[in-house]
């Protein structure tokens, strides 16, 4: 028997739109038995794909297909009794979504956006413009940035017209400020120079950072804050640490769903920690 989510995906695909899944708090399913629970080893962010060997990628965005062969099939199937939404990947069809998270940033977008199709949301509205970006998040206060390489939840078609990706919205991800907060580290004592941490040793070592925060699959904040002190405690005190490379680290922990908030108290909390 067919559910709503079911009928609006294949609806969806039809119409060439790629769709997955989603369970209870927008969160995608392992959308095949053997990834069940993300046993497979795959990253159920909206970043990356899994590692899996099953017949396509079925994590996140790169799970959303138009194949109804997939979207009905036996992996599948039971998950649309489980469902409770449809996603879609935006990017794959050449559009971008300025999710907007309250009423404050819908009234920035009416002030400052050119008029476009738009979506009602449980506490805000999606913009839905005609063009692909990158996507970020948090790119000012409740804004996001859904494109390639996320899914984004259907809710409907909308009303409006829909019309070209301004230049305003992708400006948002080159000029949005850094969340990062000063990094003031001290220069040992015998001078400027860190001896014991090359620079190749430092790129490795946030290199190393940003995929822990990117592949972490659960208690994402615990794990910020963890790679926040292990960074702070290798390289904070020798003077190489740069706000460059703290921004890296926040942009890893925002592409995990962490806001500028979240990851300047975890910077923080983390020198304060380490007596710094």
């Amino acid at each position: 028997m067919n559910t709503p989510h079911l009928v609006a995906a294949l609806d969806l695909a039809d119409r060439g739109v790629p769709v997955l899944p989603l369970r209870a708090g927008k969160v995608p399913f392992g959308n095949c038995p053997a990834c069940r629970d993300n046993v497979c080893g795959g990253r159920p962010n909206m970043k990356t794909p899994g590692p899996c060997t099953c017949p396509r990628p079925c994590h996140a965005w790169a799970a959303a297909t138009i194949d109804p062969a997939v979207i009905t099939g036996p992996a599948w199937a039971p998950l649309w009794k489980q469902a409770a939404a449809v996603a879609y990947h935006p990017g794959g069809i050449g559009l971008t979504v300025v999710d907007l998270d309250h009423a404050a940033a819908v009234a920035w977008a009416r002030r400052t956006l050119p008029a476009t199709r738009t979506v009602p949301t449980t506490r805000g509205e999606h913009w839905i413009y005609r063009g692909a970006m990158p996507s970020a998040n948090a790119v000012r206060d409740g804004v996001d940035i859904k494109s390639t390489m996320v899914y984004a939840r259907w809710l409907g078609p909308g009303t409006g017209t829909m019309t070209v990706l301004p230049d305003a919205v992708r400006a948002l991800i080159v000029a949005k400020p850094s969340p990062v907060r000063p990094v003031t580290v001290a220069v040992p004592s015998g001078g400027g120079e860190c001896h014991h941490r090359t620079p190749a040793y430092l790129e490795r070592g946030i290199a190393m950072a940003e995929e822990r925060i990117t592949e972490a699959a659960s208690a994402v904040h615990a794990t910020v804050y963890r790679t926040f002190l292990a960074v702070l405690s290798a390289h904070g005190r020798c003077g190489c640490l740069t706000d460059a490379h703290a921004a890296r680290l926040f942009a890893a922990a925002q592409s995990k769903g962490e806001t500028a908030r979240h990851c300047a108290d975890a910077w923080s909390n983390a020198r304060t920690a380490l007596g710094m």
